[in-house]
C-alpha cells in the first residue's frame, strides 16, 4: 500500500506526513533521549510502535474529518507485548492519556488499566491496523543492564518506565511541533566549559579575598571547584554555614563537576519560589540571561502577548527543561517524578546526566521523605547524575540513603576546619523562658534594630499590633507576595541606614532572606528553624559575637500541633549540647526528629509499599504523590496592580498567564478561615474555588488580609 494513504498528521492547509515518517523521526529523538541512560534500543522501540494504531483506516478518516474518536495507542502497546516489552508498552498505551496503572489479567475491557486495555485488543474491539507490519519492523531491544540483575525491584522498574515515558512523549511532541511549523526549535546550546569561564570571571574580582570572612568563602569555592573536577558523578553534600556564600559555591562545584563528567544540565531544586527568584538573578548575573531558566508558577514566559525570540525559547524550555541551567521548586521537581501526565513527566529525561542540587535541603518533606530519597537515589544510582544536598543544617539522611542507595557514602564539599571557624560562630544563644505577647512586645519596644520570628501568622498579627513607634514591621503570608517584597525592600533600607527598624515576622523570612540584625528573638521551634533564624543575626560578622544575641523564648499561647514534634526534638538536642549550631547538635536533632515521627511518617501516603505490591500503579501514585497540601484556599486582592489584572477576570480575560500574574497578589488561607470570609460576604467566588476580596478594608497596609469580618452575604460569579 501506498505510504501516503497512511498518514499521521494533517494540516488545515493540506501538508501531509505519513506513519512512517513520524515513527521514524520520534524514534530518533526518543532514542538520542534514552541514550543518556543507556536505553538507546528502549528509546527506539517506543517511539517506533507509538502511534501504528494509525495505520486503522478508521483513525484515517478521523484525520479526514470523521467525528468518531478512534484508540490508536493500545496497537503499539499490544505489539510491544507480544515480543516482551512491558516497559514500551506501557509508555506507548500512556502515550496521550498518562500512564496507566498495569492492573491485572482478570481486568475487564472497560477498566483504565493496562491490562484492561490489552484484553479489549485480545477480544477484537480495536479497530483493524495489520498494514504497519508492511512499513514497520519492531526491533528487539535490550533493556539497561541494572534491570536484568536479580536484585532489581518493582520500584526500579517503575523509574525506568517513567523516564523512558518522558522520552517517548518528549520525542512525540517534537517530532509533531517540527512537522506543524515547518523549523525546529531553536537550542540554547553552551558548552560547560564556557559556563565555567563566565564563573571564573565573575569571581575574579574576590582575590585576594579581604578580611577572614571573606578568604574562607573563597576557600569554600576553591574547594567546591576542585572537587567537582576530581568526583565521579554520586552523591554529595555541601554544609555551608549561613553567609559562607553556598550559592556561588555550588555553582562551582556543578559547572566543574558537569565538565570533567560530561554531563548536560545543572538543576536547582529550592523549597521556596522568593529563593528562587533571588538565586536564579545571581545565576544570570553570571552566566547571563539566555542560559538560566526560571520555572515555577511565579515567572511568566508570554508566547501569545509582545513575544520575542527569547520569551518563546524559554515558554518551550518550561516543557521539557532543555537548558543549561534550570532553576525550580521542589514541588515541581517531585511531583513530576511521581506523576503519570505527559505534561509533567515531559522534562523527566533531562534530568539524566545532570547535576541536581537540593538547597536547603532540610526543607524536604517529612511525609513524602522516603519517596523522595528513593527518586533521588535512582537518579544517582541508574541516570548518571549527581546529586548535593546543600544546608547549613544538614538533615540526618544516611540511613536512608544507605537503604535506597547501598554502598554510596555522600561525599562533603565543605571542609570541616572551614565549617568550624571561628568566623561563622557569629552569634550567641540564650534560652529567655516563657514571655507573654505583652512581655515579649514591652521586650522588643526597647531596642533599636530587632527581628522576631513566630510560629503562628496570628502570633505574630498580635505582637505587631503592641509594637510602637516609627519602623515597626510585619511579615507573614496573609500579605500578598508583591507586598511583602516592598516591605523587605524598605526592612534592608533601614538596616542599612542604622534606622530604627523592629520586624515581627513568621518562618517565611529564615530561608534565604538575606538580611542581617544585631538580635534575635526566636519562639521556641525546631533546632533547624532556630539556626535559620540565628542566621539573619549578624549575618556578615560586623559584630562582636557576644553582643549579637538569638533569644530563644516559650510563648504563654500554645504553639500550632504542627510544631509540637520539632519543638519536642529540638527542646532535648538544645539540653544536651552547649553548642547547638554544631554539625554534632543538628544530626542529633534530625535523628531525633525522624525517630518522633516514626518510619511510617516518612512516607504517610504510603508511595514505596504501593510500588512493591501492585504492578505499575502509575495512577495511583500520582493521585496520593502531592507535596503541597491542597487544603488552603486562594484569595485574590484587589489593591495596587492586582486591582487591573482582577478587573480582567471579571470582564471574563481569564487565561494561565493572568492568573499566574495575580499570584503576586493572593493570599493563601485554610478552609475554615476562607468560609468565615465567604458567610461574612467578603468574597466574589470565581469557578475554580478561589475568591477576589470585595471587602478591602479588610486587607491591612502593615498586617496583610484579616481573617474576622462582619457578617453579611457572599456574592457569586
Amino acid at each position: 500500500m501506498d505510504d501516503s494513504q497512511f498518514l499521521a498528521h494533517l494540516t488545515e492547509d493540506g501538508k501531509t506526513e505519513t506513519i512512517q515518517q513520524h515513527l521514524l523521526e520520534t524514534a530518533h529523538l526518543a532514542a538520542q533521549f534514552a541514550s543518556d541512560f543507556d536505553a538507546y534500543e528502549q528509546g527506539y522501540l517506543a517511539g517506533l510502535a507509538h502511534d501504528i494504531g494509525k495505520f486503522s483506516k478508521a483513525f484515517q478518516l478521523r484525520l479526514a474529518g470523521s467525528p468518531h474518536r478512534v484508540d490508536h495507542s493500545t496497537a503499539g502497546s499490544v505489539e510491544c507485548t507480544k515480543i516482551g516489552q512491558s516497559y514500551a508498552a506501557i509508555c506507548i498505551a500512556g502515550h496521550h492519556g498518562g500512564l496507566p496503572d498495569g492492573g491485572s489479567r482478570t481486568d475487564n475491557v472497560d477498566q483504565p488499566t493496562m491490562w484492561g486495555r490489552l484484553n479489549r485488543a485480545y477480544k477484537g474491539m480495536l479497530e483493524p491496523y495489520d498494514e504497519w507490519k508492511e512499513e514497520i519492523q519492531l526491533p528487539k531491544a535490550s533493556s539497561p543492564e541494572f534491570l536484568r540483575s536479580r536484585t532489581t525491584s518493582p520500584c526500579d522498574a517503575m523509574f525506568f518506565t517513567r523516564m523512558l515515558y518522558s522520552c517517548l512523549v518528549d520525542a512525540d511532541f517534537l517530532s509533531t511541533e517540527v512537522f506543524m511549523s515547518g523549523h525546529k526549535r531553536s537550542k540554547t546550546d553552551y558548552a560547560m566549559a564556557e559556563l565555567e569561564q563566565r564563573l571564573q570571571k565573575y569571581v575574579s574580582g574576590w582575590y585576594p579575598p579581604e578580611g577572614e570572612l571573606n578568604t574562607l568563602r573563597c576557600s569554600i569555592l576553591e574547594h567546591c571547584r576542585q572537587d567537582g573536577y576530581a568526583r565521579k558523578t554520586g552523591l554529595f553534600t555541601l554544609t555551608v554555614p549561613t553567609g559562607g556564600g553556598k550559592t556561588v559555591s555550588s555553582l562551582a562545584f556543578a559547572l566543574s563537576h558537569a565538565r570533567a563528567n560530561g554531563l548536560k544540565r545543572v538543576i536547582y531544586v529550592i523549597p521556596y519560589t522568593s529563593i528562587i527568584e533571588q538565586n536564579a538573578k545571581v545565576f544570570r548575573k553570571i552566566l547571563g540571561e539566555d542560559v538560566v531558566l526560571e520555572h515555577h508558577s511565579g515567572v511568566l514566559y508570554d508566547i501569545d502577548q509582545e513575544a520575542n525570540p527569547k520569551s518563546i525559547r524559554m515558554a518551550q524550555a518550561t516543557e521539557n527543561w532543555d537548558m543549561p541551567v534550570v532553576v525550580t521548586t521542589a514541588v515541581q521537581f517531585f511531583d513530576s517524578l511521581f506523576s503519570n501526565r505527559s505534561s509533567k513527566c515531559r522534562k523527566l529525561h533531562n534530568l539524566a546526566k545532570s547535576v541536581i542540587i537540593f538547597d536547603e535541603a532540610q526543607m524536604l518533606p517529612i511525609p513524602y521523605l522516603r519517596p523522595c530519597i528513593h527518586a533521588i537515589s535512582q537518579l544517582v544510582a541508574h541516570y548518571h547524575s549527581s546529586a548535593v544536598l546543600c544546608s547549613a543544617t544538614q538533615p540526618a539522611l544516611k540511613l536512608l540513603f544507605q537503604e535506597f542507595l547501598p554502598g554510596v557514602n555522600a561525599v562533603e564539599l565543605c571542609p570541616d576546619e572551614v565549617f568550624r571557624s571561628a568566623v561563622f560562630q557569629r552569634v550567641t544563644f540564650q534560652k529567655v523562658g516563657q514571655l507573654s505577647w505583652d512581655q515579649l512586645a514591652d521586650t522588643l519596644n526597647t531596642k533599636q534594630q530587632v527581628l522576631c520570628v513566630v510560629n503562628s501568622r496570628k502570633g505574630a498579627q498580635e505582637i505587631f499590633g503592641r509594637l510602637t513607634g516609627d519602623g515597626c514591621y510585619h511579615l507573614s503570608t496573609l500579605m500578598y507576595p508583591a507586598h511583602r517584597e516592598r516591605v523587605l525592600k524598605q526592612i534592608r533600607e533601614r538596616l542599612n541606614e542604622h534606622l530604627p527598624c523592629r520586624v515581627v515576622s513568621t518562618s517565611l523570612i529564615e530561608a534565604g532572606v538575606d538580611v542581617d540584625f544585631p538580635e534575635v528573638y526566636r519562639e521556641e521551634a525546631g533546632l533547624d528553624s532556630v539556626l535559620q533564624a540565628a542566621g539573619r543575626c549578624n549575618r556578615e560578622g560586623k559584630r562582636n559575637r557576644a553582643d549579637s544575641i538569638v533569644s530563644i523564648f516559650k510563648a504563654t499561647i500554645k504553639p500550632p500541633p504542627i510544631f509540637s514534634i520539632p519543638i519536642g526534638a529540638g527542646s532535648l538536642v538544645m539540653e544536651q549540647y552547649d553548642d547547638i549550631s554544631s554539625q554534632e547538635a543538628v544530626s542529633a536533632y534530625f535523628k531525633q526528629l525522624l525517630e518522633m515521627k516514626g518510619d511510617s511518617a516518612q512516607d504517610q501516603q504510603e508511595i514505596l509499599p504501593l510500588m512493591k505490591h501492585e504492578l505499575f500503579p502509575f495512577r495511583k501514585i500520582a493521585d496520593r504523590f502531592h507535596m503541597i497540601d491542597s487544603a488552603t484556599r486562594t484569595i485574590y486582592i484587589p489593591l495596587e496592580a492586582g486591582a487591573e489584572l482582577v478587573e480582567q477576570i471579571r470582564s471574563g480575560q481569564c487565561s494561565i498567564t493572568l492568573f499566574r500574574k495575580l499570584g503576586k497578589y493572593s493570599v493563601s488561607v485554610y478552609e475554615n478561615q476562607f468560609q468565615s470570609l465567604e458567610i461574612a460576604g467578603a468574597l466574589e467566588l470565581l469557578e475554580d474555588g478561589s475568591a477576589i476580596l470585595l471587602d478591602t478594608t479588610l486587607y491591612h497596609p502593615e498586617q496583610g488580609l484579616a481573617l474576622k469580618a462582619d457578617s453579611g452575604d457572599a456574592f457569586f460569579v
